[in-house]
């Protein structure tokens, strides 16, 4: 099974193979696109334009054509698959969606963390639609500094901010915290007072069962 997964990070290809591993795919293979680019012009513009909107869709259906699932991994970028899913004759994915899902389930308060701005308006607006029905409450915080020392190449120090912040949700008594964005993904294991759910795996996992029920898997 092909599932392909675009990407604003080149670090996030380590993650999902890492995830991909861990999660016990064997006859997954995961082919990757990394357009940092779409996320730089998001962050220039201080959101979506229709202009990123049309680069993005175009390289969603790009690697449509080849998988049988594609999955979005920039949350910043994410509102662009409701478009893109209705034009591919394969499913196309946010891979924060299925942790929104995740997340509200069990209801409770939910905090969803995240590292840039751009991602704060998409990320609230897909939790708070997944929260619908649950009884759980959402709110999605911005982690200070730690998208700079991303952009620094400073990933260790990265984490240790989003685990920190993370802890302090748990401390005050948060039932679920959500690392709303894959690059995130490495904080979880540095926690000390819960462990936050995180994208990569649950983002697959929605892939697999999509083809699954569309029948596309060769």
């Amino acid at each position: 099974m092909r599932i392909a997964c675009l990407h604003t990070a080149e670090s996030n290809i380590a993650v999902f193979e890492e995830s991909c591993r861990n999660g016990d795919f064997p006859l997954l293979q995961l082919r990757h696109e990394v357009r940092p680019d779409l996320l730089a012009e998001v962050e220039a513009s201080g959101g979506l334009t229709t202009a990123i909107e049309e680069k993005t869709l175009e390289a969603l259906l790009a690697l449509s054509v080849e998988a049988d699932a594609v999955l979005l991994t920039c949350s910043s970028l994410g509102p662009v698959v409701a478009r893109a899913a209705g034009l591919a004759s394969s499913p196309i994915l946010r891979v924060d969606e299925a942790l929104a899902r995740e997340a509200a389930e069990s209801g409770g308060t939910v905090v969803a963390l995240c590292a840039v701005t751009t991602t704060l308006e998409p990320t609230r607006a897909l939790f708070e639609s997944a929260a619908q029905g649950t009884g759980a409450t959402v709110e999605v915080r911005l982690v200070p500094a730690a998208w700079d020392l991303f952009k620094a190449g400073q990933r260790d120090r990265y984490l240790v901010l989003i685990a920190e912040a993370a802890d302090h949700a748990f401390g005050e008594g948060v039932q679920t915290v959500a690392l709303a964005q894959a690059s995130m993904t490495g904080a979880a294991g540095l926690c000390r007072r819960g462990l936050p759910l995180t994208s990569p795996g649950a983002g697959l996992k929605a892939a697999l069962a999509m083809v699954g029920k569309s029948g596309k898997a060769a």
